[in-house]
């Protein structure tokens, strides 16, 4: 008679109705494994209770994962028939204590009765020997949490492959890269691209999907307000938690573009998709260039949109061997206006782009490529 097989603990700081890529990413997760005909649990911060949504069970409570929460998570995950296998979304912010919940990895660590696998969205805070000692003790604790959980885990994937800087030499024998993918639909009908277009006046759309924080809203401002100022038919499509808010800040600052700029915010995943393929063109700068931990990016990828972006100290080889995206070398605004001025001159290269781009995104990048990972036996030799 064979073993049972594992069933799957996802442990995450964040889970819908909660906000955030994080949020996203374990719902992803979760449904997948369930629609693969695996046995899933989710345990996640949120009004006490377990549900079940579709073929997850879900485990809410208020203190998930602080410390005088443990044993009673303890209790609730060994009432559950093992064999179990835990599946970690690290990042350190979304487990609490801000930050340096190092009780939790420490119980983590200590869960030898179960498979334990940490997925690293983040890895820790960075260090600066100018930085304030209280930035000085963050980078320490969370580098502390990084040791905890990885060194025990008997698989570790990281969103990109920088993190494995952080690594010791044995942890990254058994650790893989495994790219975040999209958290909207890869597809979207004619159907409902034509309805997303028709909702919007007629012109040449130029785009961007995000959550607008300062670190990103200020170059892309920079690059939008004259990309749009070049051509009066261009409108600007503002897509994601917080685009109203920013679309406000940028009308105020340039009222003549009031009548011109259009914002979708928190509209649901299908709706978002479609009004994404809509775009003509997508404008995504990042502080620390374009990489695999970039949802956003990944869902102008998976819709086979044409995006404007730029490298960074995060940035993989990939992106400059494949070429699925316009690049620019730096957040350089005149240079990210100048790229995206040449895809809008030109029809054909952009309908290659984003088909490159789609393409790439099916065979790298896709949840369906995650799942498969997930899956896999890990064998020493893993790459």
């Amino acid at each position: 008679m064979s073993a049972p097989l594992p069933s799957w603990h996802l442990l995450s700081g964040e889970y819908p109705p909660m906000a955030g890529g994080v949020a996203d990413h374990s719902r992803l997760l979760a449904d997948a494994l369930a629609d693969a005909g695996e046995q899933v649990h989710v345990w996640a911060p949120g009004p006490h209770g377990v549900v079940k949504e579709g073929g997850v069970t879900v485990h809410r409570a208020p203190g998930r994962f602080a410390p005088g929460d443990l044993r009673a998570l303890s209790r609730e995950l060994d009432a559950c028939p093992g064999p179990r296998r835990l599946l970690l979304q690290y990042v350190p912010h979304a487990l609490g204590l801000k930050a340096m919940n190092v009780p939790f990895c420490a119980w983590f660590a200590a869960r030898r009765q179960d498979e334990r696998q940490v997925f690293l969205h983040e890895a820790v805070y960075p260090w600066s020997r100018r930085a304030p000692w209280r930035h000085q003790v963050l980078a320490a604790t969370t580098r502390l949490m990084l040791r905890l959980v990885t060194e025990a885990a008997d698989r570790v994937f990281v969103s990109i492959p920088a993190w494995t800087d952080h690594l010791s030499a044995r942890v990254k024998r058994r650790t893989e890269w495994r790219p975040v993918p999209s958290n909207l639909p890869a597809e979207v009908s004619p159907e409902e691209c034509a309805r997303a277009r028709a909702s919007l006046p007629e012109g040449i759309w130029v785009g961007h999907f995000g959550t607008y924080g300062q670190a990103i809203a200020d170059p892309l401002e920079a690059v939008l307000v004259p990309v749009l100022e070049a051509d009066g038919r261009r409108q600007g499509l503002l897509l994601g938690r917080g685009s109203d808010g920013f679309r406000q800040r940028l009308c105020a600052r340039h009222p003549s573009l009031a009548n011109r700029l259009h914002a979708r915010d928190a509209l649901a995943p299908g709706e978002a998709a479609a009004f994404l393929r809509a775009s003509d063109v997508l404008i995504q700068p990042y502080p620390d260039g374009i990489s695999t931990r970039r949802g956003s990016a990944m869902a102008g990828l998976a819709l086979g949109v044409p995006m404007v972006t730029n490298t960074g100290h995060l940035t993989e080889p990939l992106w400059r061997d494949a070429l699925p995206v316009a690049l620019v070398e730096g957040v350089s605004p005149p240079a990210l206006a100048e790229a995206t001025e040449d895809l809008l001159a030109r029809d054909d290269a952009r309908r290659a782009l984003g088909a490159h781009a789609a393409r790439l995104y099916r065979e790298r990048f896709s949840l369906e490529r995650t799942v498969e990972a997930l899956l896999r036996r890990r064998t020493e030799d893993t790459p």
